[in-house]
């Protein structure tokens, strides 16, 4: 079995990578930083900044080149942009969120497609804020909600491949510290909510995840699933 993760430096993605290898699958990792957190006879990586998109391509059709075939991408990277009120927000910044959480995702999806990969599985990450449009979110909401719509449009052109958008739950990362730790929950109260509620480990969640992938196949493919109301 081998398995595609994008930001495997940390989180969730570190998380999800570890069990993987643990159990004897081969990881084709990517993160940002230039050496990996992970050392594995399994565990290939390619340091890749995913916000420049015009680059991506060629990086990864050369460290995805001697294989034919994933069994899972697992498009997993994203940014929380700051928490801030829209008025607020500047389109520039929007698109710098957009930009790892939304068109990488496609650039490498259309990198996939052009290297006549067999791709069993693909499930996005995505989160609970893609619907909930809590006040100060609208960066991450807006990308994660045409994250999803992303991966739905795909559906309809790789038959073959089962497409999930997966929103995890709340995990301890560093982006969820700090929100808990930063962001004023007076003025945001999805902050206070996100800070008295469950917070599973990025072990936990990676566990729970991978569970999950198995369950969302008996789902149309292009769903956005969320694993805490899954049956």
């Amino acid at each position: 079995m081998t398995v595609f993760i994008t930001g495997t430096n940390s989180g969730i993605g570190k998380a999800l990578a570890e069990e993987y290898l643990a159990g004897g699958v081969a990881v084709y990792g990517v993160g940002r930083r230039s050496k990996a957190t992970i050392r594995h006879e399994n565990f290939h990586y390619l340091s890749l900044d995913l916000r420049a998109t015009e680059s991506i391509s060629a990086h990864l059709r050369l460290f995805l080149n001697r294989l034919d075939a994933l069994h899972l991408v697992i498009l997993n990277a994203g940014v929380l942009g700051e928490i801030k009120e829209m008025r607020h927000t500047s389109l520039y910044e929007l698109e710098s969120v957009m930009l790892t959480n939304v068109w990488a995702n496609k650039v490498i999806l259309d990198t996939l497609i052009t290297m006549n990969l067999s791709v069993r599985q693909i499930v996005g990450i995505s989160s609970g804020a893609a619907v909930n449009a809590s006040k100060g979110w609208g960066s991450y909401s807006l990308s994660k909600s045409a994250l999803n719509t992303l991966l739905k449009l795909y559906s309809r052109e790789m038959e073959s491949t089962h497409i999930t958008a997966l929103a995890p739950g709340v995990v301890d990362t560093p982006m969820v510290r700090h929100i808990t730790e930063k962001v004023d929950e007076t003025k945001y109260p999805s902050a206070k909510r996100l800070k008295n509620g469950p917070i599973m480990t990025p072990k936990e969640a990676a566990q729970r995840l991978i569970e999950a992938f198995e369950k969302v196949k008996k789902y149309e493919s292009g769903s956005f699933l969320d694993v805490r109301t899954m049956e």
